[in-house]
């Protein structure tokens, strides 16, 4: 599948880019790099262009192998990078995924990462007819629960390294 753009209101959520004309790259490598996002993002190592070039390309392959359809929360009018929404370990023929999000330190506290995701939801919901997508955050990630009691997940497990969150299909059956 090619990456759908999607209109989330006061954002624009786009493919991860990495070309001529819009470079997310420089943007991945500081965001990556801040202490928040290093403490809770400990699977994602970008701390230099070329590896974040290399995150930018395996983003799309996974829309291709309709893996994991991940989008780049933009800025509108200007397309600045401000963070990224994702709906991973896709299955469409069971109608399952697993929802992520993490935003630059700038972005933070506004209600972006909640929108954004909100927006991707519905499209999963919608568009792929997903039936249930799963949440996951450890349990002192208290913006990452924030964001998912807002968008109405609820609580299926917490241990002391996870903390499992579930959100259903209103129209699946």
């Amino acid at each position: 599948m090619e990456p759908v753009e999607i209109n989330a209101g006061r954002y624009y959520l786009r493919a991860l880019r990495a070309d001529r004309l819009i470079d997310d790259r420089p943007a991945l490598v500081a965001g990556l790099a801040d202490p928040e996002c290093a403490r809770w993002l400990t699977h994602v190592s970008v701390s230099t262009l070329a590896e974040a070039g290399a995150y930018v390309a395996k983003r799309a392959r996974s829309w291709a192998e309709e893996t994991r359809f991940s989008w780049a929360v933009a800025e509108p009018t200007t397309g600045a990078f401000l963070g990224e929404v994702l709906l991973k370990d896709l299955d469409l023929d069971s109608g399952l995924a697993e929802a992520g999000c993490w935003a630059v330190p700038e972005a933070r506290g506004r209600g972006m990462t909640t929108e954004a995701l909100g927006a991707v939801l519905r499209f999963g919901f919608g568009a792929l007819d997903l039936k249930e997508v799963g949440y996951k955050h450890s349990p002192g990630n208290t913006a990452s629960r924030r964001v998912a009691e807002k968008l109405g997940f609820t609580p299926v497990a917490e241990t002391a390294e996870v903390s499992e969150l579930v959100l259903r299909n209103p129209r699946a059956g």
